[in-house]
């Protein structure tokens, strides 16, 4: 399952973006309200249908913490105060299963659903069923839902690497590089591209990796990282 799940930064950006939605609503839906002399009733069911919403979108938000802690959940034979534990790792993986299942079917088409679908193609492709991987992460991809569309895609770049579909992987990769998001920078893209194309195309590889090598922090170094392979594989 680590394999396909993406870097520790990507998992706590893709975390904090679970919570913006409402709080962006919340705050522009009060002027949009105000604006135009709207009737009372109108007002009242619009006031209504935002609380409703809101606590809608807590309980959807709370149900996928409860679902993804499961995925990390205790193993062992004595229970761990304040937390719930599994005898068995099959064990726990089916109760995250059910839990993100249930989410992603009854919550369709709301943030939370759609990332519920995410970590279904995770535990499917860490258990080696890459066909039905690829089937959750592109119903992500093709959501809409950006940036969330985005981490799917680079992650399916990945089991298309396992099925050896380096042609798809390369498509996804210049899509990403094309329309980078908050969860996948153009860079990250480059960089995973230049990584793919080393074995048959390491000119192009290069070219890639050239003009961040000398960029600061994380992708600089994992430009150099990706340019020292491509020359020790010579």
């Amino acid at each position: 399952m680590d394999r396909f799940t993406r870097k520790g930064l990507k998992q706590d950006k893709f975390a904090l973006e679970v919570g913006h939605t409402v709080e962006f609503l919340g705050e522009h839906r009060k002027h949009i309200i105000l604006y135009g002399g709207i009737g009372l009733v109108v007002l009242a069911t619009a006031v209504g249908w935002f609380y409703y919403n809101r606590l809608q979108h807590s309980n959807r938000q709370r149900e996928l913490s409860a679902a993804v802690s499961l995925m990390t959940a205790p193993i062992g034979p004595k229970a761990v105060p304040g937390y719930i534990t599994f005898t068995t790792a099959d064990l726990r993986t089916r109760a995250a299963v059910k839990a993100l299942t249930n989410l992603a079917t009854n919550s369709a088409g709301s943030d939370e659903g759609t990332i519920a679908r995410y970590y279904l193609g995770t535990v499917a492709a860490g258990q080696g069923r890459l066909d039905e991987a690829v089937k959750y992460f592109s119903d992500v991809a093709g959501s809409g839902k950006q940036p969330y569309a985005s981490l799917a895609k680079l992650t399916l770049v990945d089991v298309y690497r396992g099925q050896n579909k380096t042609a798809d992987a390369e498509k996804l990769l210049r899509n990403l590089m094309d329309n980078p998001t908050i969860l996948v920078s153009k860079e990250e893209a480059t960089i995973d591209l230049a990584r793919l194309l080393a074995p048959t195309k390491p000119e192009e590889a290069r070219k890639l990796l050239d003009p961040l090598r000398s960029a600061s922090g994380a992708v600089g170094r994992a430009a150099a990282a990706a340019y020292t392979e491509l020359a020790l594989a010579k």
